[in-house]
């Protein structure tokens, strides 16, 4: 029962809805209590000639609003019960998206999509149940069980009663020893449902690349292996499960068995009537429900704590990056110093950045370039504050980036990473993602100067035009112009195009470098490339090797040393030669 413990903050919360559905239940128990009482006072009436038609009215009438009464007490109690944990449902869920949205990079390195989907929903799920049907079973079964007992012991017979219910202990050890193996049953079937989860995930979003490949017939055997495990882990959920009734049925059937038996006795000995016998049974019918419940209540009550569990220590992972008490809520704008002396990623022993130092003086344009691997995109990371934990510092417009409230610098900066994320909307909501509420004419002069603006009035419904999850409908190139016009659209005071052109062609690259000096004076922009054409023009060029700063300075300057920038650039000026026939 410790998840019920683990929720009592939620039951504080809302104890005005449980106190008013508990006491609702209290009552339905205690009326259930009538109709048996009146039915063995009907059979001794009968039994002694002494029933009359007025009193039979009266019984009738007595039963009648005791139905009625239970009727709308029910309605209420689960609007109550339920309707709270359908609240909690939501509170969870609200709690877990804020959570994911808030969490860092490094924390989607560890957790898998699919995993995290699988919490937001059959856990939640199973919450849920506990908070309302779990609150029901624990309440109905004890209060039914125990206004039932106490009516047979001091109205009918107690010691009838003792007899009846000498079976009970051999019921609570049994319930209890089958809730500890469904907890841990539980548990590993919501972990292989997690993984079915992420495999279903990642297959959709990775449709095309297996149908390219003609993987499809492996990658159904593999999700077929993986459903077959979800099915027998829950299978073995199912098996601890199905013990309860028919452990309940027994021992229900063992107390019946006893009370026919001693009961008939204290009839025949004068000590009860049969009308009260009949009563008594019809007492310990009662009794089937509450038992059933506690079994029931098991089942639910350990799947809700394995699920509780496992959302608990997701929200338990610390946020790695997160704001000063009194950080700087105005958005940054100046120079950009870097000052690394060493930075690793988290967990991981090789340094990604070192010895990390020079000026991006405000309106300058610099270039970033190195091997695959190099630092680039880490570079970029860590002003962007996705990352933490290095020695030394970064400051923009004199101030630590550590400094500002996370919103301010993230509003500063325009981005256009390397895996260009499009959602599945229309083409002007992609654009206008971070102004909902801008103007067409604004969209439209943003995709103007990522050079797109013609490729969508293309289009069957141009800017209407619904494209796929993550942009599947678009071609490599259109999709990083898109993400580079809804950056523009932003006027950020710093532009990071993190190796963003490397899918159009040199023509299309040279004119969006040109309407972004043309429109961009006075403002920042880092690019990071691969293809040297990319940053030539830039004010500042930097060479990255392993996480350091290998060469520095302009295009002019570079060419006269005979180090790396040089070797490539001639090579790629001799590969766009031979492409064009040279």
């Amino acid at each position: 029962m410790r998840v019920f413990i683990d929720l009592r903050w939620f039951f504080l919360q809302e104890k005005k809805s449980y106190i008013t559905g508990t006491i609702l239940l209290l009552l339905v128990a205690f009326l259930q209590l009538i109709p048996p009482k009146i039915v063995g006072v009907v059979v001794d009436s009968i039994k002694s000639n002494t029933l009359t038609l007025k009193d039979m009215l009266k019984w009738i009438g007595i039963l009648l609003g005791t139905a009625l009464s239970m009727y709308g007490l029910r309605f209420v109690w689960r609007i109550k019960i339920f309707g709270s944990a359908t609240k909690l449902s939501r509170l969870l869920r609200n709690r877990l998206y804020h959570h994911f949205t808030n969490m860092s990079p490094s924390f989607y390195q560890k957790r898998r999509v699919g995993d995290l989907m699988a919490h937001a929903t059959n856990d939640l799920q199973a919450i849920q149940q506990t908070a309302g049907v779990g609150v029901l079973t624990l309440v109905d079964s004890l209060a039914t069980g125990g206004f039932v007992i106490l009516a047979m012991a001091f109205t009918i017979s107690w010691k009838l009663t003792l007899i009846a219910l000498i079976p009970m202990p051999i019921m609570a050890l049994l319930t209890n020893y089958y809730g500890t193996l469904l907890h841990k049953r539980f548990h590993n079937a919501q972990e292989a449902f997690s993984s079915l989860n992420d495999k279903t995930q990642e297959s959709v979003s990775g449709i095309k690349v297996l149908k390219t490949f003609g993987q499809e017939r492996e990658d159904i055997e593999s999700f077929r292996k993986q459903s077959e495990e979800v099915v027998q882990k829950n299978m073995a959920v199912a098996k601890v499960d199905s013990l309860f009734d028919p452990t309940i049925s027994i021992i229900v059937g063992v107390s019946f068995f006893l009370s026919i038996v001693f009961g008939s006795k204290f009839v025949v000995s004068g000590e009860l009537t049969i009308g009260e016998l009949i009563s008594f049974t019809a007492y310990l019918g009662l009794l089937i429900w509450p038992m059933l419940a506690f079994g029931w209540l098991f089942n639910i009550v350990e799947r809700g704590r394995a699920s509780y569990d496992r959302v608990s220590d997701l929200l338990d992972e610390v946020v790695e990056v997160k704001d000063k008490v009194d950080a700087i809520e105005v958005r940054p704008s100046g120079d950009i110093q870097y000052r690394i002396e060493k930075f690793y990623y988290p967990g991981e022993s090789v340094v990604a950045l070192e010895g990390i130092d020079f000026l991006l003086e405000k309106g300058k344009t610099v270039g970033v370039v190195g091997k695959t691997g190099a630092g680039k995109t880490t570079l970029l990371k860590v002003l962007m504050r996705e990352f933490e934990g290095y020695s030394g510092e970064v400051t923009f417009g004199g101030h630590s980036i550590k400094d500002y409230k996370l919103n301010s610098l993230r509003e500063a900066i325009g981005y256009v990473p390397q895996d260009h994320f499009l959602f599945s909307a229309t083409i002007l909501e992609n654009i206008a993602f971070t102004n909902p509420l801008t103007h067409k004419e604004e969209v439209e002069s943003a995709a103007k100067l990522a050079h797109i603006h013609q490729d969508i009035e293309g289009f069957t419904h141009g800017y209407g035009t619904v494209v796929g999850e993550r942009g599947v409908s678009l071609s490599g190139g259109q999709k990083q112009r898109i993400s580079i016009a809804r950056a523009l659209l932003m006027d950020p005071e710093l532009l990071i195009l993190d190796d963003s052109l490397s899918a159009v062609d040199a023509k299309t690259e040279e004119a969006i470098l040109s309407s972004l000096r043309e429109n961009r004076e006075g403002k920042t922009t880092i690019i990071t490339a691969h293809r040297l054409s990319a940053i030539q023009h830039a004010d500042f060029i930097i060479v990255l090797e392993n996480g350091r700063i290998v060469e520095r300075g302009t295009h002019q300057e570079l060419m006269k040393e005979k180090g790396w920038y040089k070797e490539m650039y001639l090579r790629q000026q001799l590969e766009e030669l031979v492409e064009h026939g040279g």
